[in-house]
């Protein structure tokens, strides 16, 4: 008990602390180069080393039908060399220089960065300034690259069942919005997809004047734009990409979906349509996600797994950082004997109690505190920071939706979860994916 109130007194201090010297008031720098590239500077001197990363405004949401899974495909052709730097050098020289590199594609955005010492910052920006213009994408490398991601697909998707039951999910809840395809795309897209589809993909949205480059660490912001600009500002502006705009119509009743498919255990996935970042909502929806599921001391958990012992896991998280409202979910593995229907009623239960019983004040506060305390222990990494930043600005939002942030999370109150849970939580507004193993001759387990 002494532990557990010492770990609160340490917590309130840090937060105390926290709320006069937060981390992100530290100075956040932005420009605009004439050729319409954003860049964002955040100097942290803990440590001699630096994040960049560049974050473009494209991503399974930029696709069609018949076209999915370019995105995806194109982060991976990113490293197949240009004329400067030839197939497999650019990650040669990260490593060679005691750097790391990676990408990552979204719904929203794809992302490309590299950690390095601080005296090693030079070479990101010849990297990536080669890079954003001048990819050569052979049409071998790319025959090898789309097999790649083929069978990425497949271990990934199609050979894990919760995560096609996911897959399922998603395309039964939107029918309209491009959220309905998976980052990776459809087996049969990612086939027909040809060298010169994923060239015209890069020359449309790879550009200056639609990335955003992030810098974050230990560097002097004018002497690093000054070179920045030296690699960067000479990079022709293009013909800016057509923007999205379309709206999932309302759900009008619930969709179902049932995957029979050869795993060890039922699964249940329930997804509810609900609003995305910078709605008036999101933040009730968050302290509400918390207080489910955050831990083994959420409700889902001691409910479903500790007391009534139905299922392995149980848990549900408010896909919140978004271009366009996405889903909140709620998912469970079932353990042996028990039935999907149970599981079900369980988590209807949870969430009809929070539309009729108003949050204990010790669970409020802990979900605020929890919430609270993750963020600020988040901008220990300059990496951590540096993606924040990117995706807040790359979806829309910008970065200084982080000064209000924790006052926000701060300002929810027992009636605002039940509100929200009223609003979206409604059997028209779901959707309902579950996992019925078979053996491997097709029958039922």
């Amino acid at each position: 008990m002494y532990l557990f109130k010492k770990g609160l007194i340490i917590l309130i201090v840090i937060i105390a602390s926290f709320s006069a010297n937060p981390a992100f008031a530290k100075k956040v720098e932005e420009f605009v180069l004439s050729n319409g590239l954003k860049v964002i500077t955040m100097e942290e001197h803990k440590a001699p080393t630096v994040t960049f990363q560049v974050w473009y405004k494209v991503g399974a949401r930029n696709e069609v039908t018949g076209k999915t899974g370019l995105s995806h495909l194109l982060e991976h052709l990113m490293f197949k060399g240009t004329q400067k730097h030839g197939k497999g050098e650019f990650s040669k020289i990260v490593a060679k220089n005691g750097g790391n590199e990676n990408a990552f594609t979204g719904r929203d955005y794809t992302a490309y960065f590299e950690v390095f010492a601080s005296d090693r910052i030079h070479l990101s920006l010849d990297l990536e300034s080669d890079r954003m213009v001048n990819l050569l994408i052979d049409e071998k490398e790319f025959q090898l690259e789309r097999d790649v991601v083929k069978e990425e697909r497949r271990l990934r998707t199609e050979d894990d069942p919760t995560s096609l039951v996911v897959e399922e999910l998603y395309a039964a809840a939107f029918k309209v919005h491009p959220y309905h395809s998976p980052i990776i795309g459809w087996m049969s897209d990612i086939d027909s997809l040809s060298r010169d589809d994923l060239y015209n993909h890069y020359k449309t949205y790879y550009a200056p004047n639609n990335a955003t480059i992030v810098v974050v660490g230990d560097f002097d912001t004018k002497t690093l734009m000054q070179k920045l600009k030296e690699y960067f500002e000479r990079l022709p502006k293009a013909k800016a990409p057509a923007k999205i705009n379309i709206k999932e119509p309302e759900q009008l009743g619930e969709r179902r979906v049932t995957i029979h498919k050869e795993a060890q255990l039922p699964f249940v996935f329930l997804g509810y349509h609900v609003p995305n970042i910078g709605h008036k909502d999101e933040f009730a929806l968050e302290v509400l996600s918390n207080i489910l599921s955050a831990g083994k001391s959420s409700r889902l958990y001691q409910d479903i797994v500790y007391e009534k012992q139905l299922a392995l896991y149980a848990g549900g998280d408010y896909d919140r950082i978004a271009a366009d409202p996405s889903l909140f979910y709620f998912y469970g593995g079932l353990k042996p004997g028990k039935t999907t229907k149970e599981l079900e009623d369980a988590l209807y239960a949870e969430i009809e109690r929070l539309k009729t019983e108003p949050a204990v004040d010790r669970e409020l506060e802990k979900a605020k505190n929890q919430i609270e305390a993750s963020f600020i222990f988040a901008q220990d990494s300059i990496f951590y920071q540096a993606m924040q930043i990117g995706q807040l600005e790359t979806i829309g939002i910008g970065h200084k939706y982080l000064d209000t942030y924790v006052d926000n999370i701060r300002r929810v109150t027992k009636e605002d979860i039940m509100r929200v849970a009223k609003a979206y939580f409604a059997e028209k507004n779901r959707t309902a994916g579950i996992l019925i193993p078979v053996k491997s001759n097709g029958k039922g387990q």
